[in-house]
C-alpha cells in the first residue's frame, strides 16, 4: 500500500484531536469507573514483586452484576501522574491485570477493561523485567478466558500497552478517542526519523473511532456530544446490554466469539480511499 491508496483527510485535523484527548483537563478512566460502578474495591499487586499504579483494578457491581474492572489510569495532577507513569504500565502492571483476569475467570465474573495509555512504559528497567513477555502473555491468556470481556478505549489506546487489555469479545470506543498499534510520534520516528512529523503520521494511521468502526476493529462508538454524566450513562447502558447478551454464552462459545472477532478483522472489501 502506498500513500496514493490513502485519503490523508483534510476534512479534520486528527493531530488537534489527539492533543485534545491528551489534555490534563480531559476526564480520566477512573472518573468513568466512579460514575458507572458501585462498591468498587481495589485489588493491589502482581503477587510477585510490585504494585504498578498505572493499572487500577478490582471488583465492582454494574447494577446487580458482579464484575472485575481493570483500568489503565493516567492520574490527576503532576505528582499523581508521575506515580502512575502517566498511564504507561510496567510489566508488573500487566501481570497484576492478568492475575485479576484469572481470578474473574475462576469465579465467573465478566471483565471490563478501560484502555487509556500512550503505550507501555519505555524504560530500560521495564525491558529488563520482561515487558514484551508480559504483554504477549496477556494477549495469549485473554484469548482463552471463559467469561465475557469488554474493553473500552477512553482517550488514548497506544501500541502494545493498549493491546494488552484489548483482546475482548467487544471493543467500545469513546468518540474522540484514538486506538493504534503505534503512537503518532513512534510512527513518525520510524518512517521519517523524527517525531516532529507526528501530525502527518496521525493522518496516515487511521486511528480515529470512525475509521476503526468502519474497519470493524471496534464494535461501538460512544458519543461525546453531551455532558460527562450523560456519556457515562450511555456507556453504562451499552455495557449492561452487551454483557447480558454475552452472559448467555458458555465458556467455549465466548472463546470462539473472541477468536472470530479478531480472525475476521480487516475484511477484504475495505478500500482505504473511501
Amino acid at each position: 500500500m502506498n500513500s496514493q491508496d490513502i485519503n490523508i483527510g483534510v476534512k479534520q485535523n486528527v493531530w488537534e484531536k489527539i492533543k485534545e484527548i491528551r489534555s490534563e483537563y480531559r476526564f480520566k478512566s477512573m472518573d468513568i469507573v466512579a460514575q458507572i460502578f458501585d462498591d468498587f474495591f481495589e485489588l493491589h499487586g502482581d503477587r510477585h514483586s510490585y504494585d504498578d499504579k498505572a493499572i487500577v483494578g478490582g471488583i465492582a457491581l454494574l447494577d446487580d452484576i458482579p464484575v472485575t474492572v481493570i483500568s489503565e489510569y493516567k492520574g490527576i495532577g503532576g505528582d499523581d501522574s508521575k506515580i502512575r507513569q502517566y498511564g504507561m504500565p510496567l510489566p508488573e502492571g500487566y501481570r497484576k491485570a492478568l492475575r485479576q483476569m484469572k481470578q474473574a475467570d475462576k469465579f465467573h465474573r465478566p471483565i471490563i477493561c478501560f484502555i487509556d495509555t500512550p503505550g507501555a512504559y519505555p524504560g530500560v528497567s521495564a525491558e529488563a523485567h520482561g515487558q514484551a513477555e508480559a504483554i504477549a502473555r496477556n494477549l495469549y491468556e485473554m484469548a482463552a478466558l471463559q467469561v465475557p470481556v469488554i474493553s473500552i478505549v477512553v482517550s488514548e489506546g497506544g501500541s502494545g500497552g493498549a493491546l494488552a487489555l484489548g483482546v475482548a469479545n467487544r471493543v467500545f470506543m469513546l468518540e474522540k478517542a484514538t486506538y493504534s498499534v503505534v503512537s503518532p510520534e513512534g510512527c513518525a520516528s520510524i518512517l521519517w526519523k523524527t517525531s516532529k512529523k507526528a501530525n502527518l503520521a496521525s493522518e496516515y494511521l487511521r486511528l480515529t473511532s470512525n475509521d476503526l468502526f468502519r474497519f470493524k476493529i471496534i464494535d461501538k462508538i460512544i458519543s461525546e456530544d453531551c455532558q460527562f454524566t450523560d456519556i457515562c450513562r450511555n456507556l453504562k447502558k451499552a455495557l449492561k446490554d452487551e454483557l447480558i447478551n454475552l452472559m448467555r454464552l458458555d465458556g467455549n462459545q465466548l472463546k470462539n466469539d473472541r477468536y472470530d472477532k479478531f480472525r475476521y478483522i480487516g475484511p477484504p472489501h475495505i478500500i482505504f480511499n473511501k
